[in-house]
């Protein structure tokens, strides 16, 4: 059986050939360096079972280099050590996803079950659900509670009402529901509440018969007797027209559906997820929405937080994107620079989740290395060349001119192709268009004397 490979991270080490003998003495095989940079640069180089990193290491520090770590390669465990450990320190390293936290000197014996624990698989990862197309990339607390709440009363019938921003990821928690429950060898069937009018919603909910409209020239099922044994999610329930809202209410009470133009009804046998990205509440109060339709869908509760309550989440998440879009377009970006994920952490994420993935997946297309840097994100205020006299943000620099160097950053690395720079930018190619006017009559505009 080959040697468990540990890397010790530690300016502190005078004499490294006698902590190698010791944990040689201990069947492991260590490496020793006296910064965080060469150690990431070794990391990248050749495989290792577990690394330990000084809290306050030279270059990058050891939640920096753990960061850093995570953003590669989540079943990596790390352990951050410190001569001056307190209390806040160990709750910064676990948050970053430190398999631990120990004071110096750190005890062998421990290291060496941390390598044994590694080489039987036990090392954390991030928590994965629904398969590799529906996972649920997360490390963070909060979520993980929910996730497992979920499971707990997924095998149950009753309703489940999920609220949250959009991009949070409600339809991957519906679909966590479904395939934890018995019916997940039975259809999974989701509806856009907000994509179509009430016309149609009805029908392509409840079905409808040859003749009962302009049309239905034959008989068609909807997605109720479609999602027959398994889960119905209605997406964006919010948006439902009042009247369609009460006949959904009657279908749940009665666990029935009338086709639209039918003399009877179907017996339908179906488990029910709604979502929204608006605050119910209001629209409860506003009359919106039907009081005792929510009621009846609020059974089982879901908030889930927005990805600006979830930061630490962002390295795994980016790295899930980033191997996905390696994958989808045949590059070979290997990870994120601490810069770039510092960048990505100070981010509001107004879009969430999806949000972050767009900007993963530009930056994975336009990375020129094997690694992202912040201009590879092209987020606000970061330019697409490197720092230069005529790219440099200076302290007094407005955002007006910030947004001005940017937008003709753009167009420089289009060549001057207004829809590619509108698509790099985020916005549409009228709103280019409308800035450049605005920039060409501001030189225009006569001096005031």
């Amino acid at each position: 059986m080959k040697k468990m490979k540990v890397l010790l991270v530690d300016s502190d080490v005078k004499e490294p050939s006698d902590v190698i003998d010791a944990f040689a003495r201990q069947d492991l095989s260590l490496s020793v360096v006296a910064d965080g940079q060469t150690a990431f640069d070794m990391l990248m180089r050749k495989p290792y079972n577990l690394v330990i990193a000084d809290y306050d290491a030279p270059q990058l520090n050891g939640p920096a280099l753990l960061q850093r770590i995570k953003a590669v390669s989540t079943a990596l465990p790390v352990v951050i050590v410190s001569a001056a450990a307190r209390v806040e320190m160990a709750v910064e390293a676990m948050k970053l996803g430190a398999h631990d936290f120990m004071a110096k000197p750190f005890n062998i014996d421990a290291i060496k079950a941390l390598c044994a624990l590694a080489a039987n698989n036990g090392t954390p990862k991030q928590k994965t659900d629904g398969g590799d197309r529906y996972a649920i990339i997360t490390q963070n607390t909060t979520m993980m509670s929910l996730i497992q709440e979920i499971k707990d009363v997924a095998d149950s019938q009753a309703s489940v009402f999920i609220q949250g921003e959009s991009g949070t990821g409600k339809e991957l928690f519906a679909r966590l529901i479904h395939n934890h429950s018995h019916r997940s060898g039975n259809p999974f069937v989701a509806v856009n509440c907000a994509a179509l009018p009430e016309t149609l919603l009805e029908s392509e909910l409840f079905g409808h018969e040859k003749g009962a409209f302009t049309g239905a020239v034959s008989q068609k099922k909807g997605k109720f007797e479609a999602a027959h044994q398994g889960t119905l999610l209605l997406d964006e329930i919010s948006e439902m027209d009042s009247k369609l809202q009460s006949k959904l209410l009657r279908v749940l009470q009665e666990r029935e559906i009338d086709r639209v133009g039918g003399m009877r009804p179907v017996p339908i046998d179906v488990r029910v997820i709604a979502t929204t990205n608006r605050d119910i509440d209001s629209f409860i109060e506003e009359g919106q929405f039907r009081q005792d339709l929510y009621y009846r869908l609020n059974v089982i509760p879901v908030t889930l937080p927005p990805l600006r309550e979830r930061k630490d989440d962002i390295p795994l998440l980016a790295a899930y994107f980033v191997k996905k879009y390696n994958l989808l377009d045949k590059r070979n970006v290997k990870n994120l620079t601490i810069e770039a994920l510092q960048t990505l952490a100070q981010m509001d994420w107004k879009g969430n989740v999806r949000e972050l993935e767009n900007v993963i997946e530009r930056a994975v297309l336009r990375c020129k290395s094997d690694q992202i840097s912040p201009a590879d994100l092209f987020l606000p205020g970061i330019s697409l060349q490197q720092p230069s006299a005529a790219t440099d943000f200076s302290p007094t620099t407005t955002l007006k001119e910030m947004e001005k160097q940017i937008i003709f950053n753009a167009l420089d690395h289009t060549n001057g192709n207004r829809t590619h720079a509108a698509e790099i930018l985020g916005i549409s190619v009228r709103t280019l268009r409308n800035k450049l006017n605005e920039y060409r009559k501001k030189m225009e505009a006569p001096l005031n004397t």
